[in-house]
């Protein structure tokens, strides 16, 4: 199979002799796409593809209730983010537990892990924007990621969040703001 034929996937995953072949197809089609969605959100290569390896999982485990109803594209996305935002939250655990962190440790910290990142070219303005997303609460970051990088219609961000579109759109402004506000911020 060449040629990525969603149709023709969906039948192949319900052949019991043709489903791994067919799950392989969507591993290779979507890893790119999905690594980058992960990538916007939590920065860090490792991580990324910890994260990526674990939507995968997840969706080989839940294989066999994937009805067709959106497109496999829809169904990773979801999976992706709802990873995405899990690790997030951990993250944010963890570092609120850390007691003898401050606020200021936490940013150099994360400005030199931004620095270290091979996608990010060490062009100033974009690791301004980098650190301004970071700062952006788990969600928003999803939200701005999806529209700015990934150009993804607020209708089907609404199928991949569970959010009204209304709802993203706000989130995606209020992101947009607090973005502008940061380069406004570091100007002064």
């Amino acid at each position: 199979m060449s040629k990525f034929d969603e149709t023709t996937i969906i039948e192949e995953l319900r052949n019991p002799k043709l489903k791994r072949k067919a799950f392989e197809a969507i591993v290779n089609h979507y890893s790119r796409t999905l690594y980058w969605q992960i990538r916007h959100i939590v920065v860090n290569h490792d991580d990324t593809d910890d994260i990526l390896q674990n939507t995968f999982l997840k969706a080989w485990k839940s294989i066999d209730g994937f009805a067709g109803e959106s497109k496999i594209a829809t169904w990773l996305y979801r999976i992706a983010y709802n990873e995405s935002l899990t690790f997030m939250k951990q993250q944010k655990d963890t570092i609120s537990l850390d007691v003898d962190s401050d606020d200021e440790d936490e940013t150099s910290n994360y400005a030199m892990q931004l620095e270290s990142e091979e996608y990010i070219d060490g062009d100033k303005t974009q690791m301004l924007l980098q650190e301004a997303i970071a700062g952006l609460p788990a969600k928003q970051k999803a939200v701005f990621t999806m529209r700015y990088f990934n150009e993804m219609k607020y209708e089907d961000m609404s199928e991949v969040t569970g959010t009204s579109v209304g709802a993203l759109k706000a989130s995606y402004h209020l992101a947009v703001e607090k973005i502008t506000k940061f380069f406004h911020i570091y100007e002064n």
